[in-house]
C-alpha cells in the first residue's frame, strides 16, 4: 500500500474526477493551502465531510486558475478532481501549516462499462429528461459525469464515490433512476392535471 502526505479541504460535496469545481476561498487556512498548491503546483484533497464528520474518501484535485481576489483577501477558484483517495489517517493541521492534512491512498478506478447497462441508462435518462422537458444532450462518457443530474442525494453521492468499478457505479445509478423516474412522472402527470383543473375543456362528443 502506497500512501502520500496530501492537503486537504473537507467539504460537504463530492467531487468526481474529472469535475470541475469552483470554490470561494474566504478562511486564512485555505487561502495558504491555495497560494502554495498555485505557487508550487502541487495537489489538494476534498474529503467528504458528511455525517458530522471528515469521511474517508475524497477526490485529489488541482487548481486551475484564480478567477478573481478579493481586497480582503478572499478569492474564487476553479479547480479539477483528478482521482479518488482514502484516508488513512487525518490530521487537523499540518505540520507548521494552518490547514488540515491527511495520508492517504490513491485508489484505482476500474473501467469496465457495461454496454447493456450503459444503454439502460440512456433510455431511463431519455424518459426522465422527457418527462421534465430537459432538452439537455444525453452524451457522457462515465457516470461520474451525470451523478449531480439523477437526484441523488449527498450520502448516494458518496456511496458511488467509493466504488471503484465503473460496472457498480452503472448498476447503482440505473437502479436510482428506474425507482425515481415512474415517481417524477406521475408527479409532472399530476402537475399538468392541477394546472388545468378548471379551465375550459373541449370534449369530444361521445356517441351512442
Amino acid at each position: 500500500m502506497n500512501t502520500k502526505q496530501l492537503p486537504l479541504f473537507p467539504l460537504n460535496i463530492v467531487a468526481y474526477p474529472g469535475e470541475r469545481v469552483n470554490i470561494h476561498i474566504f478562511e486564512p487556512r485555505y487561502k495558504q493551502l491555495v497560494k502554495e498548491c498555485m505557487d508550487e503546483g502541487s495537489t489538494f484533497g476534498i474529503p467528504v465531510y458528511i455525517k458530522n464528520g471528515v469521511s474517508d474518501y475524497g477526490t485529489e484535485m488541482r487548481v486551475i486558475s484564480i478567477e478573481k481576489e478579493y481586497a480582503q483577501g478572499e478569492m474564487d477558484i476553479k479547480t479539477e478532481g483528478i482521482q479518488v483517495f482514502r484516508v488513512h489517517e487525518f490530521f487537523t493541521r499540518l505540520q507548521n501549516k494552518l490547514y488540515p492534512g491527511g495520508q492517504v491512498e490513491s485508489l484505482e478506478n476500474v473501467e469496465d462499462a457495461d454496454i447493456v447497462l450503459n444503454q439502460k441508462i440512456r433510455e431511463q435518462l431519455g424518459i426522465l429528461y422527457e418527462a421534465l422537458k430537459i432538452t439537455k444532450p444525453l452524451d457522457f462518457v462515465s457516470t461520474f459525469e451525470i451523478a449531480h443530474h439523477i437526484g441523488l442525494n449527498l450520502e448516494q453521492e458518496y456511496a458511488l464515490l467509493r466504488q471503484k468499478h465503473e460496472s457498480a457505479r452503472q448498476q447503482m445509478i440505473l437502479e436510482h433512476l428506474e425507482r425515481v423516474v415512474p415517481v417524477i412522472i406521475e408527479t409532472e402527470r399530476l402537475k399538468e392535471k392541477i394546472r388545468l383543473n378548471g379551465h375550459f375543456k373541449n370534449f369530444d362528443p361521445l356517441e351512442f
